[in-house]
Formats: C-alpha cells, sequence, structure tokens
C-alpha cells in the first residue's frame, strides 16, 4: 500500500504533458500499425531506383492530400515530394525525412512479397531490391504523418515531411538526393528549426534504437579509376599492356593506404573496391579497365590525404606495368559526415527512452554507413537514430547486412520505429523532451 502511495505521489511530480504523451503516442501508432506494415510490403514488392520511384512517390502524394496536408509537391529532384502538416496550436517548425529508393540488388529470399523487380543499372540488367530498408521508412513516415494529422488541431507547430529520391545515389550523369531538394529550394519554402530522420539496421535487434550525439556517420566519397593498357590476343601477353593484371596489383597496394599511411587509431578509415570492370573474352586482354570504389572517414585532413595517396597508388603502380591509370577522386560529389547535434540530442534522448523503453536504447560507436541526411543537418540542428531490424535471440553482428541480397527486416522494426518518431516529434513540439 505504501509503495503505492509512493509509486502516485512519484507521478504526480511528473507534468501531465509528459504522461499524456505516452498514453497519446501509443494510441495513435496502434491505429496505424496495420497500415505501416501494408505500406511497407507494397513498397518492397515494387522496388524502384533512385530517380525512378515514380510509383513510390504517387503513392505517397496521394495519401498526403488525401489527409488534407497543406502544400504537397511532387516531381523535386525529379521524384521527391514534400508537404506540410500545420497544427492548430502555435510550436516549433521541423521536418521529417524518408528515403524512397532501392538498390541493384536481386532479392534472395522466401517471403510472400518478395521483390521480383528487375531494371538496368550502369547499362547492365539487375534485379532491384529494398535491401537497406527505406520502405520501412517510407510506411513509419507515412504512418506518422497519418497519426499526427488525425490531432492536428491540437497539434503545436508546422511539420515539413520529406519523402527524397536517390539517397543511395543518383544514376550517373543525373543529380539527386538530398543535396538536390535542398538546392530545389525545400528549405527556402520552409525552414524547420530542427530535422530528423531514421534508419533501420542489421547490427541492432529488434526492439532496440541506437543513437549517437556528434559525429555518427562517416563522409562518404566515389572514385574512379580506368587503368590503360593495349589489347592484344591472350596467348601473346608481351605484345601488348595487361590492364587487368596492372588493376589486380593497384588493387592490393591500395590496401596499404588505410592500414600503413592512415592513423586508425584516431579515427577509422575504409577504403573499398565495389566494381571491376574489363574485357568481354577469354583469350583477348583488353584495352582498359574500369575500377570504382568508395572511401569512408570522419576528417577532412585524413580524407585529402587519402585522395592523394590513392591517386599516387594508381599512377605509381599502372606506370611500373607500363600502363597509364586516370583516377578522379571523387568523381561524383560525396556525403559530407552526419552529425547529430548535440544539444538536440540530448533533448531527444530521453523520448527514445520514453518510447521503448531505457534497456533497448543504445548509445552506438561510429558507423562507417554513410547517409545524405548529412546535407538537411549542415542546414539545421539534426537527430538521426537507428531502428533495430534483425530478430531477437539472433546475432545482429552477424546478420546479413544492409544492401545484401538476404537483408531481412523483421517488422517490429515498423512498430518500433513509428512509437520512436511519433514520440519524438509530439515530446518536442510540446516541449516535454530532455
Amino acid at each position: 500500500m505504501r509503495h503505492s502511495l509512493l509509486v502516485a505521489a512519484l507521478l504526480a511530480l511528473l507534468p501531465c504533458s509528459a504522461l499524456a504523451a505516452d498514453a497519446q503516442m501509443e494510441a495513435l501508432a496502434t491505429k496505424v500499425d496495420g497500415k505501416v506494415q501494408a505500406w511497407r510490403r507494397d513498397i518492397h514488392q515494387h522496388p524502384e531506383l533512385g530517380n525512378r520511384e515514380v510509383r513510390t512517390a504517387k503513392l505517397v502524394a496521394e495519401h498526403l492530400r488525401a489527409l488534407g496536408f497543406d502544400d504537397v509537391r511532387t516531381g523535386i529532384a525529379t521524384t521527391g515530394v514534400t508537404a506540410v502538416l500545420r497544427g492548430g496550436q502555435p510550436g516549433p517548425r521541423i521536418a521529417l525525412r524518408a528515403d524512397m529508393d532501392a538498390l541493384p540488388v536481386t532479392e534472395r529470399s522466401d517471403l510472400p512479397f518478395a521483390s521480383k523487380a528487375t531494371s538496368t543499372f550502369r547499362g547492365e540488367p539487375v534485379g532491384v531490391m529494398h535491401a537497406c530498408g527505406h520502405d520501412a521508412h517510407v510506411g513509419i513516415l507515412l504512418g506518422v504523418a497519418e497519426a499526427l494529422a488525425s490531432i492536428k488541431a491540437e497539434l503545436p507547430g508546422e511539420i515539413l515531411f520529406v519523402f527524397q529520391p536517390a539517397e543511395e545515389g543518383p544514376p550517373d550523369g543525373e543529380e539527386g538526393g538530398a543535396e538536390e531538394m535542398l538546392a530545389q529550394g525545400i528549405f527556402d519554402r520552409f525552414k524547420p528549426q530542427a530535422v530528423f530522420g531514421l534508419h533501420v539496421f542489421s547490427t541492432l535487434n529488434a526492439g532496440q534504437v541506437g543513437w549517437r550525439s556528434g559525429p555518427a556517420m562517416a563522409a562518404s566519397d566515389r572514385f574512379n579509376i580506368v587503368v590503360q593498357g593495349r589489347q592484344t590476343h591472350g596467348s601473346r601477353p608481351w605484345g601488348g599492356v595487361d590492364p587487368i593484371v596492372a588493376s589486380a596489383d593497384l588493387i592490393g597496394t591500395a590496401q596499404t593506404i588505410v592500414s600503413r599511411r592512415q592513423d586508425i587509431s584516431r579515427l577509422p578509415v575504409v577504403l573499398s573496391f565495389g566494381a571491376i570492370k574489363g574485357g568481354i573474352r577469354y583469350n583477348i586482354i583488353p584495352d582498359a579497365v574500369e575500377l570504382v570504389g568508395t572511401i569512408r572517414t570522419f576528417d577532412e585532413g585524413m580524407r585529402q590525404a587519402v585522395f592523394a595517396d590513392l591517386k599516387n597508388v594508381a599512377e605509381s603502380v599502372a606506370k611500373a606495368h607500363g600502363a597509364t591509370a586516370v583516377v578522379k577522386v571523387p568523381d561524383t560529389k560525396g556525403n559530407p559526415v552526419t552529425a547529430n547535434d548535440p544539444a538536440l540530442t540530448a533533448r531527444v534522448v530521453p523520448s527514445l527512452r520514453k518510447a521503448v523503453g531505457d534497456a533497448n536504447v543504445v548509445e552506438m560507436g561510429l558507423v562507417m554507413g554513410a547517409e545524405d541526411f548529412s546535407f538537411y543537418a549542415r542546414e539545421v540542428p539534426g537527430f538521426f537514430f537507428f531502428v533495430g531490424a534483425t530478430p531477437r535471440g539472433q546475432d545482429a553482428i552477424k546478420a546479413p547486412s544492409n544492401h545484401s541480397p538476404e537483408f531481412f527486416l523483421d517488422e517490429e522494426a515498423l512498430k518500433v520505429g513509428t512509437r520512436a518518431m511519433l514520440q519524438v516529434v509530439l515530446d518536442h513540439q510540446h516541449g516535454t523532451g530532455g
């Protein structure tokens, strides 16, 4: 009895609005759970590559219009969609973002809604799959939009909903992604005071939410190297210059750039080759080989040093083989470091704990993956968090990662993501965060 009275007394000391937000959040989320799952499954079954998200964008825009959102805009940065929810009470202006694009990956799963889609990428036929979970991001944000629209009259402030194409990068020769959304004025028309986003993540178990203050995800840059040799018959390699052998040597030597030339005890660095293309027939040594890959860093000085070292290695190794190398580093605009604003993070993390419980909120280390959410967070204070995707009881570190053809999303992540984002928004708009 004394314990019950003590609990009641402690609860009475808490702000009424904070208690109400918890109950309100759960009620709002429960109403949209089924729809979030249905949207996610539909989008998963019909994935679209960057700047080609026509069907997904149409689904998003039609739903936002049906909810009565203001200023629903389409075709931004090719297929992007934005809309504004204006609450009935005065309050902050914020933005919420979800990415819509899939990857050129052929799905390997027995899900009844598995993707069978195909397309063309870099001139080659490919399967298309939501191997990074952007289908979940769209479903969650649509659910959050519907939940908040249902309490529009009592909601403080204004919220810009951003459904973005080409987070994974636009097709060669095209502009796209967050940087292009901003270039086309989405924050000029609606300048938020803060921006929020989330990402489902294989290295966390379902039910968990991860966060980090300050630098959280790496900067990413793409490089392109063309090793030029001289074509000859495979039986007479001395009659030409073999760019394949030169490229193999180059790739091996390039591994020393990180392992022997960077102080990775200070900050991590990654240099990875993702594609090698050269030759077409077993008995012809080709003229040229193309290599493409990625560099991940957290420090601008280290970034520039890797660029210089890669150029030196490529040109020097190629020359040693009698070949030449043309290096473009970066050959496309990369993503800057994704950094969470420390003050905003301190306010928001209590909301995550409120939504999913203290034990399920994990402070994470640096993530070498990159996100173009970083462009939004350079304009206004931002907070980007992670939602566990791997089923409970499974070792999340060993689970197929994001970008794998076997990437699997436990749909508990949809419920967790919806609740976490709703709680963040409700607390922030009501001023009841940490």
